[in-house]
Order: C-alpha cells, then sequence, then structure tokens
C-alpha cells in the first residue's frame, strides 16, 4: 500500500492566488523563492531536486528496522480503525462492567447488531461513494474525502446510541455511543479547515469509557489492566499514524482530546 504523505503539512488556503507566485503549496517555489529572476531570467536552482523514487526503490533503500515500523503501523491502523471502536467498546462493556450478567446470545446479539450499524453500513456506503466518485482512496487519508463518511458516522453513532437507550441499556453505555456521534462531528467541523486523526479519537473513546467503568460501572478486577494496555495501544496507534505520514503529532494530539472529552463528558450523565 503506497503511503501517501500528501496530508501531512495542511494545506495553505488561498496560497496560489499570490501575485509574487510564491506559494508553499507548489513545488515550483519555496523558502527560499522562485527559480525565476525579477529581471525575467531563470536562473539554475541552488541543488538539482532529488528524483522521487518508487516504492520498489524506498522499500529496497529502507533498513529492515523501518520496513517493520512500516508493517506495524500499517497493522496497528487496520487492527485499530475507528469502525471497530463502537465494537470493542461494546465487547470491553459486557467483560468489564455490570454488564457481564448478560447473557452470551444477548451479547453476541447487541454485538452483532453494533457491528453491522458502525460497521457494515460505513463500509457500504464508502463503495458506493468510491464508484461514483466522491471517494478516490478507501483509507480517506485526503481531507475532503472524508466530509460524508463523517456524516455517515454521526448517523450511525446516534442509532447505535438510540438502540441502546430503547433496550434499556444503562445511560452510560448508550452515551458512549452518543459520544461518538459528538466526537465525528466536532471532527467534521475541524476537517473543513485542517486534518484531524480519526484513529487517535475513536480510540481515545474507548479509553475514557473504561474510566467511566472504573469509576462507577461496578468494574471487574481486570479493569486496570485492559485500561492500561488500551491507554497504550493508543500511544502506539498515535506514533504510527505519524510515522506513516497520514498526521501530524498536533492532528493525533487533538484527535485524543477530541474523543475522550466527547465520550468522557457525555457519560457522566446521569
Amino acid at each position: 500500500m503506497p503511503i501517501d504523505t500528501s496530508s501531512y503539512y495542511p494545506e495553505v488556503p488561498g496560497n496560489d492566488s499570490r501575485e509574487d507566485g510564491f506559494s508553499l503549496n507548489k513545488r515550483s517555489g519555496g523558502l527560499l523563492g522562485d527559480t525565476q529572476d525579477t529581471d525575467g531570467k531563470v536562473r539554475e536552482p541552488l541543488s538539482p531536486p532529488d528524483p522521487v523514487p518508487d516504492k520498489k526503490n524506498k522499500d529496497a533503500m529502507q533498513t529492515p528496522t523501518e520496513r517493520m515500523a512500516d508493517t506495524v503501523s500499517h497493522i496497528l491502523s487496520c487492527i485499530l480503525v475507528p469502525l471497530l471502536m463502537p465494537v470493542y467498546g461494546l465487547m470491553l462493556a459486557f467483560g468489564l462492567s455490570v454488564l457481564d450478567v448478560a447473557p452470551m446470545g444477548m451479547r453476541v446479539l447487541f454485538t452483532l447488531i453494533t457491528a453491522g450499524i458502525n460497521v457494515a453500513v460505513p463500509m457500504v456506503m464508502v463503495l458506493l461513494l468510491k464508484k461514483m466518485g466522491f471517494v478516490e482512496d478507501l483509507g480517506l487519508n485526503g481531507r475532503k474525502e472524508r466530509l460524508i463518511p463523517y456524516v455517515i458516522s454521526i448517523v450511525c453513532f446516534g442509532v447505535t446510541a438510540w438502540f441502546m437507550s430503547s433496550k434499556g441499556a444503562p445511560i452510560w453505555l448508550s452515551m458512549f455511543f452518543a459520544g461518538g456521534a459528538v466526537a465525528a462531528f466536532v471532527n467534521l467541523i475541524i476537517n473543513f479547515k485542517w486534518k484531524i486523526s480519526a484513529h487517535a479519537a475513536g480510540i481515545a473513546g474507548v479509553v475514557a469509557l473504561l474510566v467511566k467503568i472504573a469509576k462507577d460501572g461496578s468494574p471487574e478486577p481486570e479493569i486496570f489492566f485492559w485500561l492500561l494496555l488500551t491507554i497504550g495501544l493508543a500511544g502506539l496507534l498515535g506514533s504510527a499514524r505519524v510515522w506513516l505520514g497520514r498526521h501530524t503529532v498536533w492532528q493525533v494530539l487533538a484527535g485524543y482530546t477530541v474523543g475522550f472529552c466527547s465520550v468522557f463528558l457525555l457519560t457522566m450523565i446521569k
């Protein structure tokens, strides 16, 4: 899978229209100015541009450690994809809270329904968007490609929150999904100007859920192990997104903040 670093540095809006031709978004300019003097003569660049390596050449230039880091980062990004966070959160809630008394059949049914709403539906919708030309990359690495999927996620989280509430689930569980909808909405607003990490927001929401369970959700003794493990995975996932060039450190930290605060504050509702 090619590494997309096009969104590593946010675009500078309106910068293409400057009269002096300088733009941080164009390869013809840069911090040292353009390669054309004011008298119209073209001067040589300070140093010849480096050729852009293709994927095979890049892989050949990487050390074994770098290739391993790439592989691990891709695996973490796939396993901890935002679409799966609602499912992981529900499974943890069933195993670590007062909900552990629920029969296995109910657990499986509720988990399948949650997966259908929050995984299957968004995946089918994104595939349709790609077929219609609204999405080019199924990984949704481009900022502009994330607008409609964010709306889909908001609706799916909201439907799941309503479903849990209608079935008599604890209010903090319903608010976990409502918090996911709030986080997706905040990400949608931010996404108009800046690319924020949805991966970081998703796993931070699960951390917030575990904190709530540990606080007053009649937790099981192993709750603290899972809380520490999830925090560690959140750190590794954020590092992986930065390593792959998908996000900057600030975009990952912003994702953590939005995801944790959105879920934690709503689960505090009595």
